[in-house]
C-alpha cells in the first residue's frame, strides 16, 4: 500500500506499534496528536519524541478545551485516578473522545487528500472503553463515507484498527519487530511532568504485563 495517511498518535505504547505499522506498509504517515486537557500532558512530548523516531512527514498537535466538560479522571483532577482493577467501563473514559480525534482526524485526512486512517485502539488487553470496539471502528467509517464531501463522491475512506485483535504481548512483539523504542513512550495516566509512570494505574498494569509476556525488557521509567 501507499499513499498519505493521517494516524492518531497518542505518545503511548499503542499509538506508536500503529504508526510503526502504517509506516511499515508504504504510507506516507502525517501524525495527529491532541492536547485535550488531559493530566498525563508528557505523553504530549512522547508523542514528539515518537514521531521523530518513525520519521513522519508532519506532526500537529491540536488544543482541545475536554476538561471544560470533564466527565473523566483524566481531565478532572477531582476524580481519582483508580489503582485497582475496576468492574466495568471505568472512571478513565473519556467521554466521546475517539469520536471526537477520529472525526478531526477525517477532516484533516480529506484536506491532504488521505483516504485512510489509522488508530491504535484495542480491544483485547484493555480497559473496556466502548470506543475501542470493532463494531465502533465499523460505525465510524461508515459515518465517514456518508459525511463527507469524498465519500458521497466515491472516494471512501477507510478507518485502520491493526492492533484491535492482538494481545498486548503481540503489540510489543510487533512493535519491537518494526525498530519502536518503546523508552519514548508514555503510557502512565498520571504521569509525572519528567514522564515517569505511577506503575499503579490501570495503563500501568497492562504494559507491565504485556512486555512481561511478550519476554521483551520493560524500559518503562516509573518514579
Amino acid at each position: 500500500m501507499s499513499g498519505k495517511v493521517v494516524v492518531l498518535l497518542s505518545g503511548g505504547l499503542d499509538s506508536a506499534t500503529a504508526l510503526a505499522v502504517a509506516r511499515a506498509q508504504g504510507y506516507a504517515c502525517h501524525a495527529l496528536s491532541f492536547d485535550y486537557g488531559q493530566r498525563h500532558e508528557a505523553e504530549l512530548e512522547a508523542a514528539r519524541r515518537v514521531a521523530a523516531q518513525l520519521g513522519v512527514e508532519e506532526h500537529r498537535i491540536l488544543r482541545l478545551g475536554l476538561d471544560q466538560i470533564g466527565g473523566s479522571a483524566l481531565t478532572d483532577p477531582g476524580i481519582a485516578v483508580p489503582e485497582t482493577p475496576q468492574q466495568g467501563i471505568p472512571v478513565t473514559y473519556v467521554p466521546a473522545r475517539n469520536t471526537i480525534f477520529l472525526s478531526l482526524a477525517l477532516g484533516w485526512a480529506e484536506v491532504l487528500g488521505a483516504r485512510d486512517l489509522f488508530i491504535g485502539v484495542n480491544a483485547v488487553d484493555y480497559s473496556g472503553y466502548p470506543d475501542c470496539r470493532p463494531e465502533y471502528i465499523a460505525a465510524f467509517q461508515k459515518l465517514a463515507n456518508l459525511a463527507t464531501k469524498a465519500g458521497v463522491e466515491g472516494d471512501e475512506f477507510r478507518i485502520h484498527a491493526p492492533l484491535i485483535e492482538m494481545s498486548k504481548a503481540e503489540i510489543i512483539a510487533t512493535g519491537t519487530r518494526l525498530g519502536v523504542d518503546y523508552s519514548l513512550t508514555v503510557s502512565c495516566y498520571q504521569a509525572d511532568a519528567q514522564g515517569r509512570a505511577c506503575g499503579r494505574c490501570d495503563s500501568c498494569r497492562l504494559r507491565a504485563e504485556g512486555f512481561a509476556a511478550a519476554g521483551v525488557p520493560d524500559p518503562t521509567r516509573y518514579r
